[in-house]
C-alpha cells in the first residue's frame, strides 16, 4: 500500500505543506489549533464541549478514536505548513463492499486561508482515498451558505447531488447541509 502522506512543496504564496495521520503527540498542537480558530469555526461544528478546545481534550478526542483508525474506519490527517499544524481533513465512515465510499470533513486555520491550502489537502486526501485505499466515492456535506467551502470541493472535482433538510445540529439548531460527492472513475465494482 502506498505510504498515506503527502508533501508540496513551498510557492509564492505559501510555506511547504505536508499531510499526515495524527498520533498522541499531536494533542498539543491541535489542541492550540482548535482554540486559535474556535470563534470562527464554531458556528460551523457542532455543539463542543470546553474541553474539546484544549490540548486535553484533544488527547481524549484521539483516544476515543483509536478503535475507528485501527479498524480502518476513520483515517484523520493533519495539514501542516512549515511544520505548523494549519488544518484538519478527516476521512470518516470509511465503508467496504458495495458502497466502498467514506465522508470528507476538513478546516483550515483562518490566518492561512485563500491560499490554496484547503485544496490541497482535499485533493491529496481524495488521491489517498482513491488510490491506495482504493475507494469509490468521497462524500462531504457543507451548510448552504458556506461558500467558500463549496468552492474548495467545485475546485478539487466534487459535484453538488442535492439538499439534505435538518442535515446535523450545529450551532445548536437543526441545519440543512448541501451535499457533495467526488467518485473515483477507475474504480471496478467488487465482483459479486
Amino acid at each position: 500500500m502506498q505510504a498515506l502522506t503527502r508533501a508540496h512543496p513551498a510557492t509564492g504564496r505559501r510555506g511547504a505543506l505536508a499531510l499526515t495521520l495524527w498520533t498522541v503527540a499531536d494533542a498539543g498542537s491541535m489542541g492550540a489549533y482548535w482554540a486559535r480558530n474556535r470563534d470562527r469555526l464554531t458556528p460551523t461544528q457542532p455543539h463542543r464541549d470546553e474541553a474539546f478546545w484544549t490540548p486535553a481534550g484533544q488527547a481524549s478526542r484521539i483516544d476515543r478514536a483509536l478503535g475507528d483508525v485501527a479498524a480502518g474506519r476513520m483515517f484523520p490527517f493533519l495539514v501542516r505548513e512549515n511544520g505548523e499544524l494549519v488544518g484538519e481533513a478527516i476521512l470518516s465512515d470509511v465503508s467496504r463492499g458495495p458502497f466502498c465510499s467514506a465522508r470528507l470533513g476538513y478546516s483550515v486555520d483562518g490566518a492561512r486561508l485563500r491560499l490554496g491550502i484547503a485544496s490541497w489537502a482535499v485533493d491529496s486526501v481524495v488521491d489517498i482515498a482513491f488510490t491506495p485505499l482504493a475507494l469509490h466515492r468521497v462524500a462531504a456535506a457543507t451548510l448552504l451558505d458556506n461558500v467558500a467551502s463549496q468552492a474548495v470541493l467545485r475546485s478539487c472535482g466534487f459535484e453538488p447531488i442535492g439538499v439534505a433538510a435538518a442535515y446535523l445540529a450545529i450551532a445548536g439548531g437543526w441545519r440543512d447541509h448541501a451535499l457533495w460527492q467526488r467518485v473515483n472513475p477507475t474504480m471496478t465494482p467488487p465482483a459479486a
